[in-house]
C-alpha cells in the first residue's frame, strides 16, 4: 500500500482552506457593512426631510397671514392647551359607551396586576383595547406625568438589578420577548425605557398602552424616558398618527391629543445612584443638568418646532442687517428650480459632519442649526422670500430668551449622536442635534461626578455598542429593525456594582433558520432595492450629471465619474464602487453604461396628465406630499374635496419651489375624481407614484 511521502500536504491543505475561510468571511462582513451603511443613511436622509419639512410649517406658522394653510398646521404646531379643552376630553371619555358585546380588557383605575395580565393576553391575541379605556389611561397618565420632575433619580435595590431598554418602534414581539427572558415590570424587576416606543412598527399603540399601563401600577418602579419620536410631528412621517387613526377611528384625534401632551410631560432623563446618566440621544458642550432640572419640558411640545420668538428675533437680525439678508441664497437651495443643464444639480440635503474644523462649535449652532432655508415660495403665495428659520448666533440676534435655551437643551438630549472625534459639532447627517466627543462626555460625567452615559437613538447590530473608552454605552432594543436578520435587540442589567451586563435576542423564527449568508443576501437585497428607488427618483438630475461627463454621449462614462455624480446628487456618504455591480452594469472597455441604473425600475401607474419633471419630483417627495395631506385631511377619512387637493398643491409647491399652474391642478384633480362626487381619493392618487420593480411584477 502506497504511503503519503510528504506529511506536510494535510497541512498545507489546512491552511489553503483556513485561508479561503477568511478571505469569504472577511467578504460577507463587507457586504453586511455596507448593507447597514445603506439602510443607516436613507433613514438618516428621512430624518432630515422630516426637519426641513418641519422648518417650513414652522415659517408658515410664524410668518403668513395671507393664507388660510397656516390654520390648517396650527394645531399641529401650535398646540394651546387650556383648562375648558382638558375637561372637555375628560367628558368626552367618560361619555363614551362600551358596548355588551365588546369582549376585550376593561379597565378600572387604580389598575391592577390582573388587567395588565389581561392587557397583555389581549395584544397576543390581536384585540385592541376600547378607546374609552385608551383615553382614559392617558389622561391617568397625564396626571401622574405631571406630578414628576423633569429628571429621575434611582438607586439600585440590594440584590436587585434595573433593567434599561433602548428604541422599541412599534416592535410588540421585542417588547413580550423582553418581559418573558427578564420578568415583568414589577418592584422585584425595575425597568427604564429609553426613549423611542413608537412609529415605523405595526404595534406602537399596544407598546405604549403596555408601558404607560405598568406606569401607572408601578410608578416607582417603572421608568420611561422621552425620545425623538415621542413628538406628535414626527409621528405624522413614522407612522404612529396613521396607525391610531387606523385602530380608533372615530376617537383618534382625541386619542392623538391627548398622547401629545402625555409625550411632552415624559421625563427627559434618568439618574442611577447618582453615577449613570441615561438619555435617549445624547449631550452636547452645553448640556447642563441644572438647568435641565428647572426647565418647563411640558412646554416643548416637539423638538421639531423652532421657540416663536427665535424666529422673531431672526427678524429683528435681519432688519438690522437688510444688506446681508439681501444676498442670494446658496445655489444648492435652489437647485430644484434650476433649469441649466449645464451644472450638476444638488440636492437640498446635508452631508456627513463636517470638517474638523467645525468641531469646536457649541450646540448653540447644532440644534437644527443646519437644516436648509428654502428660497422665495411660489408665486402664488405672494409670499417675501423667507430668511432661515434656523436659530441665530449669539452675535446675530438678541441675547437667547429662556425658551430658546430650555429648547436647545432638550433637543441636543434627544437627537444628538457620540463621535470619535474630540469636540462637539452639529449632527449634519441627521440634521439635528451634535455629534459630541470623547472629551465631551469626560467633561460632563466629571462636573457631576458621574462614571456612565447610557444612551439609545442608533440601531446597533449586536444590539449594543460601548465607545469613549467605555464611558458611552448605546442600547437599542427593536431587533430585525432594517430587515429579517438585520441586527439584535438588546437591554442592559445594572446591580449595586454599575457594571453593565447585555442580554441579546432576536425575534423571529424565520431567522434563526436562515443561515449567515442567506441573512446576508437578504439584507443585501432590500438595502440595494431601497438604494434602487432614490435612483430613479433622482433620475433626471443623475442623467443631467451623467450626459455632463458624456461629451461624445456613447451611454458611458467611467467608475470613478459615477461614482463622484451619484454621490453628489444622493449625498449618502457609501461606497459606490463596492455597490456598482449591484447598481449598474458595465460596458466592454470597462465603462459603466449609466442608463442601466434605471432599467430594473418603473413607475406604477401613471396618470397621463402629470408630466414627468412633476412625477419624478412625487416620487422624490411622495413621503412629504402625504404628511401633507394628512394635515388637510382633518377627519382623516382617506377622501379630501378638490379644493383641499388644491391647498395640499399649494402647500407641496411652497415647501419644494415646484411651480404648478392653477389650471393644470384643476384637470388632475377633475380626472383622478373616478365617481366625479367632488372628492379624492388621495392614497390610490400616491400609488400611482410608488416605485415598482419590475422583477417584482413579473414575478406576480
Amino acid at each position: 500500500m502506497h504511503k503519503n511521502s510528504n506529511p506536510a500536504l494535510p497541512l498545507k491543505a489546512a491552511i489553503l482552506i483556513q485561508r479561503w475561510y477568511r478571505r469569504y468571511m472577511a467578504r460577507l462582513e463587507m457586504r453586511q457593512r455596507y448593507t447597514w451603511n445603506i439602510f443607516q443613511s436613507i433613514e438618516y436622509a428621512g430624518e432630515q426631510d422630516q426637519l426641513k419639512l418641519s422648518s417650513f410649517f414652522s415659517f408658515m406658522l410664524d410668518h403668513v397671514t395671507q393664507l388660510n394653510e397656516p390654520d390648517q398646521i396650527s394645531h399641529l404646531l401650535d398646540p394651546v392647551d387650556n383648562l375648558m379643552n382638558e375637561r372637555e376630553r375628560l367628558t368626552n371619555y367618560e361619555q363614551i359607551i362600551v358596548p355588551e358585546t365588546y369582549c376585550g380588557p376593561r379597565l378600572t383605575f387604580p389598575l391592577t396586576v390582573c388587567q395588565t395580565n389581561t392587557l397583555l393576553t389581549a395584544f397576543k391575541d390581536q384585540q385592541p383595547l376600547h378607546s374609552r379605556y385608551v383615553l382614559q389611561l392617558l389622561h391617568e397618565t397625564k396626571k401622574l406625568l405631571q406630578q414628576m420632575p423633569n429628571i429621575i433619580y434611582l438607586s439600585t435595590p440590594y440584590g436587585k438589578e434595573i433593567t434599561i431598554c433602548g428604541d422599541l418602534h412599534g416592535r410588540l414581539d421585542d417588547l413580550m420577548l423582553i418581559f418573558y427572558k427578564n420578568g415583568l415590570p414589577s418592584a422585584e424587576t425595575p425597568y427604564v425605557f429609553n426613549g423611542d416606543f413608537v412609529d415605523r412598527g405595526k404595534k406602537s399603540v399596544e407598546i405604549l398602552i403596555l408601558l404607560l399601563a405598568y406606569l401607572l401600577l408601578y410608578p416607582d418602579h417603572m421608568h420611561l424616558n422621552r425620545g425623538n419620536h415621542e413628538d406628535h410631528i414626527m409621528n405624522l412621517r413614522y407612522g404612529f398618527t396613521k396607525e391610531v387613526m387606523q385602530k380608533y377611528k372615530t376617537h383618534g384625534r382625541d386619542i392623538l391629543k391627548l398622547t401629545q401632551d402625555v409625550f411632552s410631560l415624559l421625563p427627559i432623563a434618568t439618574v442611577i445612584d447618582y453615577k449613570v446618566l441615561i438619555v435617549h440621544g445624547g449631550i452636547s458642550d452645553m448640556t447642563d443638568l441644572d438647568v435641565l432640572s428647572s426647565i418647563e419640558r411640558h412646554k416643548v411640545k416637539s423638538a421639531l418646532k423652532y421657540p416663536r420668538r427665535s424666529l422673531d428675533h431672526l427678524e429683528l437680525a435681519r432688519s438690522s442687517r437688510p444688506s446681508r439678508w439681501g444676498q442670494p441664497e446658496s445655489p444648492r437651495c435652489d437647485s430644484h428650480r434650476s433649469k441649466s443643464k449645464n451644472t450638476r444639480k444638488k440636492r437640498c440635503h446635508l452631508t456627513r459632519q463636517g470638517s474638523a474644523s467645525s468641531s469646536s462649535s457649541s450646540s448653540s449652532s447644532s440644534s437644527f442649526s443646519s437644516v436648509s432655508p428654502r428660497r422665495s415660495f411660489h408665486s402664488v403665495l405672494m409670499l417675501h422670500p423667507c430668511p432661515s428659520p434656523c436659530i441665530p448666533s449669539p452675535t446675530e440676534a438678541l441675547q437667547p430668551t429662556r425658551e430658546e435655551v430650555e429648547w436647545k437643551q432638550v433637543v441636543d438630549l434627544l437627537w444628538s449622536d457620540p463621535k470619535s472625534q474630540p469636540g462637539c459639532s452639529p449632527n449634519t447627517f441627521r440634521g439635528g442635534g451634535c455629534y459630541f466627543g470623547p472629551d465631551v462626555t469626560q467633561r460632563l460625567l466629571e462636573r457631576h461626578g458621574m462614571r456612565l452615559l447610557i444612551r439609545s437613538h442608533e440601531c446597533k447590530q449586536e444590539g449594543y455598542e460601548l465607545c469613549h473608552d467605555g464611558q458611552v454605552i448605546t442600547i437599542f432594543s427593536a431587533s430585525n429593525y432594517y430587515e429579517e436578520g438585520s441586527n439584535r435587540g438588546a437591554y442592559i442589567k445594572l446591580g449595586r456594582d454599575l457594571v453593565p451586563r447585555f442580554f441579546q435576542y432576536q425575534v423571529s423564527r424565520a431567522t434563526r433558520k436562515l443561515t449567515l449568508t442567506q441573512r446576508v443576501r437578504v439584507g443585501e437585497g432590500s438595502a440595494v432595492r431601497a438604494l434602487q428607488e432614490k435612483l430613479f427618483a433622482h433620475r433626471s438630475e443623475l442623467m443631467a450629471a451623467f450626459q455632463h461627463y458624456d461629451k461624445t454621449n456613447k451611454g458611458c462614462i467611467s467608475v470613478n465619474e459615477w461614482s463622484l455624480v451619484v454621490e453628489s446628487v444622493l449625498r449618502l456618504d457609501l461606497p459606490w464602487r463596492t455597490l456598482r455591480p449591484r447598481l449598474a452594469r458595465l460596458a466592454p472597455d470597462g465603462s459603466i453604461e449609466y442608463r442601466s441604473c434605471f432599467e430594473d425600475m418603473g413607475p406604477g401607474q401613471p396618470i397621463p396628465q402629470v408630466t414627468p419633471n412633476l412625477a419624478e419630483t412625487l416620487y422624490r417627495y411622495r413621503t412629504d406630499l402625504e404628511i401633507i395631506f394628512n394635515i388637510i385631511d382633518k377627519d382623516h377619512s382617506g377622501q379630501i374635496s378638490i379644493e383641499e387637493f388644491r391647498q395640499t398643491w399649494r402647500l407641496f409647491s411652497a415647501h419644494l419651489g415646484v411651480v404648478v399652474d392653477d389650471g393644470a391642478i384643476d384637470d388632475l384633480a377633475r380626472t383622478i375624481d373616478f365617481n366625479k362626487d367632488g372628492s379624492i381619493d388621495f392614497n390610490e392618487f400616491l400609488e400611482a407614484f410608488r416605485v415598482v420593480h419590475k422583477l417584482d411584477t413579473k414575478d406576480g
